[in-house]
């Protein structure tokens, strides 16, 4: 099984709380989470990644084990930790915007 943990606004579209646990079969990569992910919650279809291509949102970034993954081929396995639930998946919504300093 593998842990995923969401951003607060898709936790609340999908009506879960905390993590998700997912079956996966066949290797442990981005691709097959994000199937299982988008098959038992149909309603985040779309909003992790293109909904004809598949490719990643820009505002969407992948972790697991301290590394940014968003980058790597969509069937790269997953480190070890995370193929055995040790470690989570996480989905993190980018932040973009200005600065946060106050104008002089």
């Amino acid at each position: 099984m593998i842990r995923v943990l969401l951003p607060g606004q898709l936790r609340t579209l999908a009506r879960v709380d905390g993590e998700v646990w997912l079956a996966v079969e066949g290797p442990a990569t981005q691709r097959a989470v994000l199937d299982a992910l988008e098959t038992m919650y149909p309603m985040l279809h779309g909003t992790l990644r293109d909904h004809v291509t598949l490719a990643r949102r820009p505002f969407v970034r992948f972790f697991a084990c301290g590394e940014d993954l968003s980058h790597e081929p969509p069937d790269s396995r997953l480190p070890d930790a995370v193929a055995d639930g040790r470690e989570p998946f996480l989905i993190v919504g980018a932040v973009a915007g200005g600065s946060m300093e106050p104008e002089p």
